[in-house]
């Protein structure tokens, strides 16, 4: 296909012959209602200065600085509040055991060595089990063991910025 050159292209010659319309002098009514905007705006300016409260000038060009109010305080008090004792109540959670999470049950071995590769790039080590059941062969994808819950969810909040969501936490058994 052959270029054209838009930019240089000489308008093409009319068939018409018809001839432009002379252009319209720039109307007066704008001028005149420029005029009119300026010269209320100048009033409006005037006005204003010109019926400004003196009292309210003088205010505003020299602010009286706020005072400061002093309030005393009571040793009293201030004594009874170092000198009080807190009895607080500490209760020891109980571990209910370690924790494993498991991130995908699959039924070949190549999805679960799919996964766990994922789960490598994460930074966190991963094994596979295999499990037979009614249903056939299957294969699991754990981390863990974990000794607290909240390790876990620390595991399960690294894997969920990689997009590898869907694993679930159990007490492992």
């Amino acid at each position: 296909m052959a270029q054209h050159d838009y930019i240089n292209k000489k308008p093409a010659s009319r068939k018409n012959n018809k001839q432009t319309p002379a252009k319209k002098p720039f109307p007066i009514i704008l001028v005149v209602i420029a005029i009119l905007l300026v010269s209320g705006f100048v009033y409006g300016l005037w006005f204003i200065k010109s019926n400004a409260d003196p009292k309210l000038v003088e205010k505003q060009a020299n602010p009286v600085p706020p005072v400061k109010v002093v309030v005393p305080r009571t040793p009293e008090f201030i004594e009874e509040i170092r000198n009080h004792e807190i009895q607080v109540e500490v209760k020891k959670l109980e571990q209910k055991g370690p924790y494993v999470m498991q991130c995908g049950s699959f039924r070949t071995h190549e999805q679960a060595e799919s996964l766990k590769a994922k789960i490598a790039f994460a930074g966190l080590i991963s094994e596979i089990k295999e499990a037979s059941g009614t249903n056939g062969k299957w294969y699991k994808v754990r981390l863990g063991p974990y000794k607290t819950k909240r390790h876990a969810e620390s595991d399960k909040n690294k894997l969920k910025r990689v997009r590898i969501v869907g694993c679930g936490i159990w007490g492992w058994t």
